[in-house]
């Protein structure tokens, strides 16, 4: 049995699987190897979920475009709630051998902190397999070149200003963290990114298209940061719409790259743990 460890910046520690059938860091001298003599391990992007019927399409997708880039790649797509299928259910899909499990979350808000871990424990109980869990995507320089892409394809200008519109989140620091790239995102424009959420956290999405439409020129528009569509995507564009404002697609397949980033960067940190454990 694998000593338990905790890989960078992970939320939750991590137990021994044989005791208490936590998540388990394999290496490469336990049978998992990412080396040519063994085959890769598979890889599953955890995603929140939505009742909008398009969103595990684009999910999807994105996972199909990680294995495009990794040719030989198994990747699959999981959701914490609203949609099929659950983690447990494709675990136990690919059979009980050990996964990556990716969580495709921006901030360590609730989702990554709670839910992952323990969507992550149900599904290893569940199954008997192994997962190493990733870090979330963040949001770093890959995202934002991503989000610029997005508004350049809707025809938004440098010198327009945009509001960054984000879920929200009851945890301050996950606001505080978009606020935060919303900042570094305007110095690479010429004209502002205001951080607004549809949901907890102020300043919420139609108060922030208000001002933009009421302030100097009356020009703005709306980058989602979402990787799929979903409700609330709607009411953000609806809320747009009020001042005729544009609004970008989600990011989707633009950010395979970084997730096969943050694969192997999951399958290193835990061969590394797992070399110096007894």
């Amino acid at each position: 049995m694998f000593a338990g460890h905790r890989l960078p910046g992970l939320p939750y520690n991590v137990n021994s699987f044989g005791q208490e059938c936590a998540v388990q860091r394999p290496r490469y001298g336990d049978g998992v190897s990412t080396s040519p003599a063994h085959p890769p391990v598979p890889l599953i992007g955890l995603a929140h979920g939505s009742r909008e019927p398009q969103a595990a399409g684009v999910i999807a997708a994105l996972m199909a475009e990680v294995g495009r880039l990794r040719p030989g790649l198994p990747t699959s797509a999981a959701f914490l709630d609203l949609t099929e299928p659950d983690l447990t259910t494709a675990m136990e899909a690919i059979g009980p051998r050990p996964v990556v499990v990716l969580p495709l979350l921006f901030t360590q808000a609730f989702h990554a902190r709670v839910d992952t871990p323990a969507a992550v424990e149900q599904a290893c109980a569940a199954t008997g397999a192994q997962a190493v869990v990733g870090e979330i995507l963040g949001l770093g320089a890959e995202v934002r070149r991503a989000l610029q892409v997005r508004a350049a394809e809707a025809g938004i200008a440098a010198d327009v200003p945009i509001a960054l519109a984000a879920v929200g989140s009851a945890d301050e620091a996950a606001n505080a963290a978009v606020a935060d790239f919303a900042s570094r995102w305007s110095r690479f424009r010429d004209a502002p990114v205001t951080a607004c959420f549809a949901t907890a956290g102020e300043p919420k999405v139609r108060a922030t298209v208000a001002g933009l439409a009421q302030g100097p020129g009356g020009s703005g528009a709306v980058v989602p940061l979402f990787l799929a569509p979903g409700l609330l995507l709607r009411s953000i564009t609806a809320a747009a719409a009020e001042v005729g404002f544009g609004v970008s697609a989600p990011i989707g397949t633009l950010l395979a790259p970084l997730v096969l980033t943050r694969y192997d960067e999951a399958l290193a940190a835990a061969d590394q743990a797992g070399a110096g454990a007894p």
